[in-house]
Order: C-alpha cells, then structure tokens, then sequence
C-alpha cells in the first residue's frame, strides 16, 4: 500500500511565522514516524502553484495567523481538492474574526467579555473603559499586539497612534477579568482535559506562550469540579457554534471570587491551535492518553475538504 504524501503547511509570512515554523517541524517529524510521505512547505505567495505540481494527499496546515487560519488558505485548498486539517473556511474566517465569533459565541448562550470594537486612534486618545480593561487585535493570535491597561495607566497605550502599527485599523477594547487562565481543546466531538496556565510575566503573553519556563502548566487545572466540567462543556459547544472540525482549542478566563460557574468567559476559539513543544493541545492530549505522534495522525486522517 502507497504511504499517502503530506504536505505540513508552516511558515508564511504572519506575526507568528516563527511559531508556525516551531509547530511544522515536530509535526512533520511525527508524520513521518507514522509512515506518511512528507514534504516540508514552508508557505510563500506562491502556494497554489507549489500544491498544484506536488499533489499531495493531504495539507497538514500548521500555519497560525493569516491566512493559514483565517479562511484564505483554507478557501484556496477547497479550490484545488487538495484535503485539509483543521476547520474549514466558514469557521476558521469566523473564529479568526474576534468581534463576529464573540457575537456568535454569545448567541450559542457561551459567556464572553464585555467590549466593543474601535478604531486603534479613538483607544489611544482616551480611556473607553473603566480600568482595568483589555486591547487586543481583532485578528491576531499568540497574544500579539495586546495591552492590559491597568488603574496605573494614566493614558491608553500610545504605541496604538504608531504608523508602523501592523495588526489593523481596528481593535476590540474588553473587561479585564481577574481569576484564573484556563484552556481547553476539543479533538472532533471530544472535549480534552482543563489546564490553568500560570504565566511568570504580568500576563499570558507571547514570551510566556512559547519560551521554555514562560508559563507553568496546571493539568488538570485546581478548580472546582463543576467549573472544570462546565470549562469542558463550553469549549465543545464552542467548537460547535462556529461550526469548527478537527483539534481547537478554547481559552477562558475565571474569576473564582464569584460564585459557581459566574466567573466563567470565552475569550476565543483557536481553529489553528500550537503544536511546539511547549503547546497546550499536545499536552492535553497527552494527557488524554493520545501521544503526540498519534494526535498528528489523528489529523492527517480526519482531514477532508468541504469542512
């Protein structure tokens, strides 16, 4: 029987390129171990003329941010038949898509934060929520161009007025919530475990994210057994509401002054998540007793087209 040939996707030329690149290489390492056929793409302007001579069975898209995550890419793979991971290009566009996916995550009855959407001049002139509060890309992943604006910020953060400022014209402005950090992935219609990420720097941000030692790791997470539960409950319905297939992953936060289950809020569903060393799916399916290898072939075998 013909070994069936992968393509791993990494790369491009996002934010998080350099993460794309960590998470591709461990992929398309396990891939091989499983005894698919490889061939490492790291992913130029270029990319349909590249896929279209190689032919591969499958793309094992790696890529985080645009426009591996958003749609682009994935719209693209549809175009040429080419069977793809991960969600398809409805929900990766949503999800990639702050603002929408919280509307839709709200509608589906999954708490998210309170904010609005403004332009990145109108945050920098003036506080538009009470302190503290968050801002953050409305497409960015990885932590990338976000600032927690605290009661110790007289004035919003001026790197937003900067005309180099390179994540969009627009930003989301959300309600700090205090408590805990929680994440949890969903692998088809299965919600994995619950870790608390406890980050070594002010917050869970992209130093903390993929540095060794920038965060430890709490598997299973010490919340109440309820919480964890309704953590667990969420993210599959989550996945589901913006109509996700193939690993994501949900990342909430807590506020466990408040009562039960209160304290919970959705901050995002992450279609493409990390897959580098230090990444929470991995670990979570791990944890789940899916090795890393394993959870890589789980993906090649799940990919399809019309996601």
């Amino acid at each position: 029987m013909t070994a069936k040939h992968v393509a791993v996707l990494m790369g491009g030329w996002s934010a998080e390129r350099e993460v794309s690149l960590n998470s591709g290489k461990p992929c398309a390492d396990a891939a091989e171990r499983r005894g698919y056929r490889v061939t490492r793409v790291d992913v130029q302007r270029d990319i349909a003329t590249v896929l279209s001579a190689l032919k591969p069975d499958v793309a094992l898209n790696v890529l985080h941010g645009r426009p591996g995550e958003d749609g682009t890419l994935q719209g693209m793979l549809e175009v040429i038949g080419i069977p793809y991971t991960h969600s398809g290009v409805l929900a990766s566009s949503l999800a990639m898509q702050k603002d929408l996916a919280k509307i839709m995550l709200k509608a589906a009855g999954v708490p998210v934060p309170e904010g609005m959407v403004v332009s990145r001049h109108d945050a920098a002139k003036q506080h538009l929520l009470e302190r503290p509060y968050v801002i953050k890309p409305i497409a960015e992943g990885s932590s990338v161009g976000v600032f927690i604006v605290t009661e110790k910020h007289e004035h919003p953060p001026q790197e937003l007025f900067r005309e180099d400022w390179a994540f969009g014209e627009q930003v989301l402005c959300e309600r700090y919530i205090p408590g805990k950090e929680l994440t949890c992935a969903v692998m088809g219609d299965k919600a994995l475990g619950v870790i608390e990420i406890v980050p070594k720097v002010a917050f869970y941000d992209y130093e903390a994210k993929y540095a060794p030692g920038g965060s430890e790791h709490v598997l299973p997470a010490k919340i109440l057994p309820k919480v964890y539960q309704e953590v667990r409950r969420l993210a599959l319905h989550a996945h589901q509401a913006l109509a996700c297939r193939g690993v994501t992953r949900a990342d909430f936060r807590y506020d466990d002054r408040s009562e039960g289950t209160e304290g919970l809020a959705c901050l995002e569903v992450n279609t493409q998540p990390g897959m580098t060393e230090t990444s929470l799916v991995p670990e979570l399916a791990a944890h789940a007793g899916v090795t890393f290898d394993e959870l890589v072939q789980w993906m090649i075998e799940d990919a399809s087209l019309n996601r």
